[in-house]
C-alpha cells in the first residue's frame, strides 16, 4: 500500500505538529501504544488532528506490538491499519479481518520520524517532503 512518510505521535500535539506543515503524512502511534493506551485513544487523537487539519492528507497505524486482543478490538472501533507482530497468536485472522474492512495488518512499523526526539520537529518539513517512493512527495 502507498502511503505517505511516516510520524511517530506520542498524543494530541505531536499529531498536531505532524499535520501543521500541510503535507501528506502518515500518523504512527507508538511501539506497542495499544497495549497502554488503547485503541479508542488512538482513534480520537487521529480523529481530532483531522478535524483541526482538514485539508491534509491523513493515514494511520495503530501499533498493537503482540496483542492480538488489542488489535480486534482496533477492528471493532474502526481502527483498521495495524501494526502486529508476525509471532502474536491469530496474526492471519487479525489481517483476513482488516483486509475486509479494507485495512492492512503490517508485521513492523513503517519507518517513522519520531517526534519524541527533542530534533525531530526541526527535521519535520524535509521529512515529509522526501520522495520515498511509497506515494509520498
Amino acid at each position: 500500500m502507498l502511503r505517505p512518510p511516516a510520524v511517530m505521535v506520542h498524543g494530541l500535539a505531536d499529531a498536531r505538529a505532524a499535520l501543521a506543515p500541510g503535507l501528506p503524512v502518515t500518523l504512527l502511534s507508538a511501539s506497542g501504544a495499544a497495549l497502554f493506551a488503547g485503541c479508542l485513544w488512538w482513534r480520537e487523537v487521529v480523529a481530532r488532528a483531522r478535524g483541526e487539519f482538514p485539508g491534509v492528507a491523513v493515514h494511520d497505524i495503530l501499533d498493537c506490538g503482540n496483542g492480538s486482543g488489542q488489535a480486534m478490538a482496533a477492528l471493532r472501533v474502526g481502527v483498521v491499519h495495524l501494526v502486529l507482530w508476525a509471532e502474536a497468536p491469530g496474526w492471519g485472522a487479525v489481517a483476513a479481518i482488516a483486509a475486509s474492512q479494507g485495512g492492512e495488518v503490517l508485521e513492523t512499523p513503517p519507518p517513522a520520524l519520531d517526534l519524541a526526539d527533542s530534533r525531530a520537529r526541526r527535521r519535520l518539513q524535509e521529512w515529509l517532503s522526501r520522495d520515498t517512493g511509497n506515494g509520498a512527495g
